[in-house]
């Protein structure tokens, strides 16, 4: 079984003991739009992630399936959230949430999710006693601590600089750790190792593993959203220069182009989504093809993904060793080789 198949295989227990937190009920409005996301189902490889390193170390789907669904509910209303301040137009292949019901009424059924993610968290302490139930929380909420201050730093850099020549890759591995190697890898491992008491020691080895995945996943990200076709990605292909997003692609060609490539791209990233034009973008990808910065994207992630894969390796030893942590190399290998 590779990672896929077997965060597939979590899909349905996850998505039900969410929907058993949110109901549709009266009056319908705010929860009927907190179920839209949950309704349309993401890949789930965070839940997946949480709920193979606590198999892993020995719990079972029903010990941790209350904090893998307090993860993927997380991603659900982060992600409404998230695509209100960035104004994208799709999500899982539909229109975003904000696009369909308005940003208030979509930014108000957020308080629903965060309300039920926190509720899941505290019955998992009286499910599971609390050091170990206590142990998680705490977890989780620095996880999203970490993730909501990366948020900060990025919206401060498309919303407040709008200014390349101001960016460099410590800013964008700084949002990368924040946003994408805390909360979409080792977060999620760490919480599944922790709910069988995993050590210190244990955690640091998987902060250490993916921390470089998560890099890796990143940039992927990026790379596909200038890339991958719009329906299997589900989000409209060059987003992120839409939205004025700093990612190494763009911070690549930024260093590599001329004088005046670097002032047209300055107004360009000056704009706001809304006044950016189709030429605007055109120009951007000329500029990402000229000086071949998915090329360079790219053997940078898979340089990040060998890192993650030989620090797989090198714990391999002082791990539990099991079924499930022959999946958990598939897993990694998959963050930085995925299509989608």
């Amino acid at each position: 079984m590779n990672f896929k198949e077997f965060a597939d295989r979590c899909r349905e227990p996850v998505y039900k003991k969410i929907c058993e937190y949110i109901r549709i009920k009266e009056p319908v409005g705010h929860y009927k739009i907190m179920r839209d996301y949950i309704d349309r189902q993401g890949k789930y490889r965070r839940p997946g992630l949480l709920l193979l390193t606590a198999n892993m170390y020995g719990a079972t789907m029903e010990e941790a399936i209350l904090p893998a669904a307090a993860m993927q509910l997380s991603e659900d209303w982060i992600l409404m959230q998230d695509d209100w301040e960035d104004d994208s137009e799709l999500r899982r292949g539909q229109p975003a949430a904000h696009r369909i019901y308005g940003p208030v009424h979509t930014v108000n059924a957020t308080n629903t999710g965060q309300m039920a993610m926190w509720k899941m968290l505290k019955d998992y302490i009286i499910q599971a006693g609390l050091p170990t139930g206590g142990a998680v929380y705490d977890k989780f909420y620095q996880m999203l601590e970490y993730t909501v201050e990366g948020q900060y730093v990025e919206n401060h850099f498309i919303h407040d600089i709008k200014d390349l020549s101001k960016a460099d890759a410590d800013l964008y591995f700084r949002i990368a750790k924040g946003k994408t190697c805390f909360y979409t890898i080792y977060g999620p491992m760490q919480l599944g190792a922790l709910t069988r008491g995993a050590r210190p020691a244990d955690l640091e080895k998987l902060k250490e593993i993916g921390e470089a995945a998560g890099i890796a996943f990143q940039i992927v990200d990026d790379i596909l959203d200038m890339t991958a076709d719009e329906k299997e990605f589900g989000k409209r292909t060059m987003g992120d220069l839409y939205e004025g997003k700093m990612t190494l692609i763009a911070l690549h060609a930024y260093e590599s182009a001329t004088r005046s490539e670097k002032d047209r791209m300055d107004d360009i990233y000056r704009k706001s989504r809304a006044e950016k034009k189709d030429t605007d973008i055109a120009f951007l990808k000329e500029m990402v093809e000229k000086y071949d910065c998915i090329p360079y994207a790219r053997g940078i992630a898979e340089e990040y993904g060998k890192t993650a894969k030989a620090a797989v390796e090198k714990y391999a030893a002082s791990m539990p060793k099991n079924e499930y942590s022959e999946i958990l190399i598939s897993a990694i290998e998959e963050m930085y080789t995925r299509k989608k």
